[in-house]
């Protein structure tokens, strides 16, 4: 089967028009935000040397931010906004997805309108100014009559680029919990999926080529004054956010909300709960592609309804607890902290999915290792790698403690990338996770802990304080609590590694109830 007859793609069309939809949308506001404070300034600053230095300075810097940094910054700086405002006058609104990905993206768009507004406007002939003074025109009007219609075309070169650029920062916006076209590329590469990927790059690069296409002609048309090309590129533009954005307009509440981090596991995990209320009668979508910290806090706020959560994780960035306590008694005293915050902990799936350092099974036998202990005399000449957060955790910072592990070189990748890497001698040891399929696909060994310096890890499902009450959502999930085993969610894992139309998080969730059903 080639690339192009895979039945993925009809599997990426079918969630088109959600993520195009949501994708124009965030961006057309950011955009829109943009302008309306970048055009202001611009005007008022572009006879003001000092001011109009500060201010391009200043967006300057915003552009050398990660674009994913940016959009991640805004979260919790809108968290502590909203426990402010709810503290002091009663009232909160969401930091979880539109907003904050509204927000970075239009101070992303400024540069370019500053840069393109100040140097239109300052670029007009003197005498034409002059010669509206000469008429009687006041600033005012001279601004509106005479300077921003002759600046116009230089202005919208900015637009522009703006818009391309707001376009596509928005894929990144996905671990923020704003569904966009990046959700295809961040499920595709968590998943292997590459039809996913695909289509999510194609998709956005469409876009953005079409919005600056239709801009370029009302551009073309204001240098022309030709009202004929404007017209023709606004109509276009209206046209092209009518097509994205009414499919979605008129669909009715979402219901329940089931929240997933960024790798495979979650997103199986995440499908299987959302065909088990669906089953059940109750309406489920999926969120997927979020980071830890966000999708906690996300939780704690009502934005999802439900997600699967590992007891360590909790323990060690949550509770920043590092005492490391028997698996039953550490879940007993989380289910008491996470009831403060009015989080249910409804119960555990039955397998544990741990970190580990992993090793190619004949490299550690060669070497003679097969505990973290071991690992710590041969450290020095090895590298590692770990998942993109792995390095800032608790956990790592535990195990250098523990052990004093001090490695050659460190290297942040992809997760599913990492096994392959390690598989193959590119890095030496990988923060791998115990559950996952590949290790034993490449005939990998997790190395044993002696000092516990990592905690347990048992794969838990969390419920939001609006849905502690709620019986027939409980209910739906009762029959996935303590059925999943480690073998059978490392088969899972496996399956969701694959590379065709069996390996979609659906197919694969699917599978897995199939599996806890017998």
């Amino acid at each position: 089967m080639s690339l192009f007859t895979d039945p993925r793609w009809g599997e990426a069309l079918s969630h088109l028009p959600d993520y195009l939809g949501n994708h124009v949308r965030v961006s057309l506001a950011a955009l829109a935000l943009g302008l309306a404070v970048s055009l202001p300034l611009a005007i008022l600053t572009r006879n003001r040397p000092a001011p109009r230095g500060i201010l391009l300075a200043l967006a300057s810097i915003v552009q050398t931010v990660p674009g994913l940094a940016l959009l991640a910054l805004f979260y919790p700086l809108l968290l502590l906004a909203a426990s402010v405002t709810l503290a002091w006058f009663g009232v909160s609104f969401s930091a979880f997805g539109f907003l904050p990905a509204m927000l970075a993206l239009a101070l992303y768009s400024m540069l370019p309108v500053l840069r393109n507004g100040i140097t239109g406007l300052n670029g007009i002939d003197p005498a034409l100014i002059e010669a509206a003074k000469g008429v009687g025109m006041t600033a005012r009007q001279s601004l509106v009559m005479v300077e921003l219609p002759l600046a116009l075309p230089v202005m919208m070169a900015g637009i522009r680029t703006a818009a391309v650029w707001v376009i596509g920062t928005a894929t990144l916006s996905t671990p923020i919990g704003q569904t966009s076209l990046g959700n295809y590329i961040f499920a595709g590469l968590q998943t292997q999926n590459w039809v996913f990927v695909l289509f999510g790059c194609v998709a956005s690069a469409l876009l953005a080529l079409a919005v600056d296409q239709l801009l370029g002609l009302i551009e073309s048309g204001l240098r022309r004054r030709s009202r004929l090309r404007s017209g023709l590129g606004a109509v276009g533009m209206a046209a092209l956010v009518a097509a994205t954005l009414v499919p979605t307009m008129g669909r009715s509440s979402q219901g329940y909300v089931v929240g997933a981090k960024t790798f495979a596991e979650q997103y199986v995990l995440s499908a299987l709960m959302k065909d088990r209320l669906q089953a059940a009668g109750l309406s489920a979508t999926a969120r997927s592609g979020l980071g830890s910290s966000v999708i906690f806090e996300a939780l704690k706020a009502g934005d999802i309804d439900l997600y699967v959560d590992y007891s360590g994780t909790l323990w060690a960035n949550q509770l920043h607890r590092t005492d490391i306590k028997p698996r039953a008694e550490l879940v007993a005293e989380l289910k008491t902290a996470l009831a403060k915050d009015n989080i249910t902990l409804l119960g555990e799936l039955g397998f544990e999915n741990a970190y580990a350092l992993v090793m190619p099974r004949k490299r550690a036998e060669a070497l003679g290792i097969r505990t973290i202990a071991d690992l710590t005399a041969h450290a020095a000449t090895l590298s590692i790698a770990g998942d993109y957060e792995f390095f800032s955790r608790p956990e790592w910072a535990a195990l250098q403690k523990a052990y004093g592990l001090q490695f050659r070189a460190q290297r942040q990748m992809q997760p599913d990338f990492m096994y392959a890497a390690v598989a193959s001698g590119e890095v030496d040891v990988i923060a791998g996770y115990t559950s996952d399929g590949l290790i034993a696909k490449y005939d990998l060994v997790t190395l044993d802990d002696p000092k516990h310096a990592i905690p347990p890890y048992d794969a838990i499902l969390l419920l939001a304080p609006k849905r502690a009450g709620d019986e027939r959502l409980q209910a739906a999930l009762q029959p996935l609590l303590g059925k999943i085993d480690i073998a059978t969610m490392r088969e899972a894992n496996l399956r969701a590694s694959g590379n065709d139309a069996n390996s979609s998080p659906d197919a694969v969730a699917r599978w897995l109830w199939e599996k806890i059903k017998q």
